[in-house]
């Protein structure tokens, strides 16, 4: 039974998430200009005039020296009224570039002390890993799925343990990895729900992938040692290669990804999801006999094998050729094969764990998830790099459906986002993705597309090392000068867009950028392009500190959507946990913060 979370790591007061967001809201509130820009008008648009005081290689030097507190008379001690003279009051122009970097690490989300450690919440889950089977996903993800998919599945399996629960529905689930890998490492029962059909052709992919890891699976489980010992022991070496491939062939029959450390038939995956194989009844006796003689097979096979099988799709794994062995030996044995997935089947009825479920279906606020799974029960809903409003509707649907009893959210692609003030004219919709809280509602809070695309930008990543692409970007803004003076077109709803990788030159991007925006690069020559890039290229340092500033800022955007959302849990009276909690390493998967709640 699902029991309250009366041994959760101590959670944010209401009280202080609402403080925190005011205090980030009034910051974010002057640097606003500064967010709403975007780097295409900066020479167009004169920004770098009308926002910043400081020359640009100023700006660039303060924001490489490493960090000094503000001293003064309280001993350095900071607060709200340190950081009031970052902007001027009357030309709204940033003044002080260095108190700008504290205002960031101030305003930011391990500063403002409202996040709970992971280390806390997984030790206060409590549980084990006794389901895990130590599966390396790096064998079958790119590293930065692969870290994510670990450490929010971990997550996720020990707050299921602890609600008492064993369902699980992922939203915006994609290509099924973090839904699969609950179901086959942690036996989850997950039901993965993504609008996007095209998924599905990438799942097929992924398991053409997994086909030739398997292939390298089976070679190093016919050449492990244990494998070599059985053969020496066997009369014939070609009938124990035949056993072999018959266990592969029974365990793919009745898709029975079954781990390494279950072997009972109560454990097995139901054949509703995988293919059937149905076979004459014989006795019972007869039955008991196959189910000892598979035991023994399986645990002939390597463990390496095995847990291979864990996390393969039903249709990751090619069956091998009857031709490639003795038919009349294979004709007694796959029989004996066919009876055990018979009986797997049947036993497969009595248990509805390890599976997942892949749905498409568009989730909105207003989404009956029981139209969807008609099985629903109680459960966890989770979601990995939930894009845009998908995120926001993900905790609306748990606050306001009984069955869901926790939830962990990591949101993606703010940019996406729809907001509640911005463009009401072109807006009919009811639900918004930003703002969430009533505070921010009540101040008719917009950050503006610009804006949330910065809040995509990853700081982290450019600390180490990995800068923005000043190149195409001063390609881009030297571009729109020449079409406003030019043509006189200041918006257009075609877009450049990846040109400046298929480009030899400047000149070779603006003439392909002016076609593509159906503009007539004929009335312009050769030199008069070349002209607007000898004015700008001087001025390219203006362009990589407004990037910069851009960047540092970024932060402080995602935490007011991350704080929107809290307050948002905090304001309803069914929650009896929620915070937010660093899942990712931020070098490695920028959008690396979860919200997690839990039901009273």
């Amino acid at each position: 039974m699902w029991r309250p979370p009366a041994s959760l790591p101590p959670q944010p007061a209401a009280g202080e998430v609402a403080a925190a967001l005011r205090r980030l809201a009034a910051f974010l509130g002057r640097a606003l200009p500064l967010c709403r820009a975007h780097a295409t008008q900066l020479y167009a648009g004169g920004l770098w005039q009308r926002l910043v005081a400081a020359p640009p290689d100023a700006v660039l030097r303060a924001l490489r020296r490493p960090l000094r507190e503000p001293s003064g008379a309280d001993g350095g001690a900071w607060d709200d009224d340190t950081f009031s003279n970052v902007f001027c009051e009357n030309s709204k122009k940033l003044i002080n570039v260095h108190l700008f970097a504290l205002a960031v690490k101030y305003y930011s989300l391990s500063h403002l002390g409202v996040c709970t450690p992971l280390e806390e919440l997984l030790k206060a889950l409590g549980g084990d890993n006794q389901g895990s089977t130590g599966i390396k996903t790096d064998e079958f993800m790119n590293n930065k799925k692969s870290h994510e998919v670990q450490v929010m599945s971990q997550l996720v399996d020990k707050i299921a343990n602890y609600c008492g629960i064993k369902q699980v529905i992922d939203i915006g689930s994609g290509k099924g990895y973090l839904s699969s890998f609950l179901s086959m490492q942690y036996n989850l029962k997950v039901y993965g729900i993504d609008s996007s059909n095209t998924n599905t052709n990438g799942a097929h992919e992924r398991n053409r992938k997994l086909k030739k890891h398997w292939r390298a699976y089976q070679s190093r489980a016919r050449a492990n040692p244990k494998s070599q010992r059985l053969e020496k022991a066997n009369d014939s070496p070609v009938q124990n290669e035949i056993k072999f491939k018959a266990v592969n062939e029974r365990t793919l029959n009745n898709s029975c990804l079954q781990s390494q450390d279950q072997r009972t038939t109560q454990d097995l995956v139901p054949s509703c999801v995988f293919t059937e194989v149905t076979t004459s009844e014989t006795s019972k006796q007869t039955e008991i006999d196959l189910v000892a003689q598979a035991q023994c097979n399986e645990s002939e096979l390597s463990e390496e094998a095995l847990a291979i099988l864990n996390v393969l799709p039903a249709d990751a794994v090619e069956i091998f050729s009857s031709s490639q062995c003795n038919s009349e030996e294979l004709c007694e044995e796959e029989k004996a094969q066919r009876k055990m997935a018979s009986i797997k089947a049947k036993a497969s009825k009595s248990s509805e764990s390890n599976l997942y479920f892949p749905l498409t279906s568009y989730i909105t606020a207003e989404t009956e998830l029981g139209d969807i799974i008609t099985d629903l029960e109680d459960c966890i809903m989770v979601g990995l790099h939930t894009c845009g409003d998908l995120a926001a509707n993900t905790l609306r649907i748990f606050t306001a459906k009984p069955e869901i009893k926790a939830v962990c959210s990591v949101g993606c692609c703010y940019h996406l986002l729809s907001e509640q003030y911005e463009n009401q004219e072109d807006c009919t919709e009811e639900v918004w993705g930003f703002p969430m809280c009533q505070y921010l509602k009540d101040k008719g809070w917009c950050c503006g597309r610009n804006a949330r695309m910065s809040a995509c930008l990853a700081l982290e990543r450019i600390a180490v090392g990995q800068m923005l692409p000043t190149d195409s970007l001063f390609y881009r803004a030297v571009l729109q000068v020449i079409i406003e003076e030019n043509y006189g077109v200041t918006k257009s709803e075609r877009h450049v867009g990846k040109i400046f990788s298929k480009s030899s030159s400047f000149l070779d991007y603006v003439r392909k950028s002016l076609k593509k925006l159906e503009l007539d690069d004929s009335k312009l020559p050769d030199s008069c392009i070349m002209d607007y890039y000898e004015k700008y290229k001087h001025r390219m340092n203006e362009l990589e500190a407004f990037n910069m500033l851009k960047v540092v800022l970024a932060p402080c955007i995602e935490v007011l959507i991350l704080l929107d959302r809290l307050c948002y849990l905090k304001e309803q009276d069914n929650i009896a946990w929620s915070g937010l909690v660093k899942l990712f390493d931020p070098v490695k998967s920028p959008r690396c913060y979860a919200v997690i709640a839990l039901k009273k």
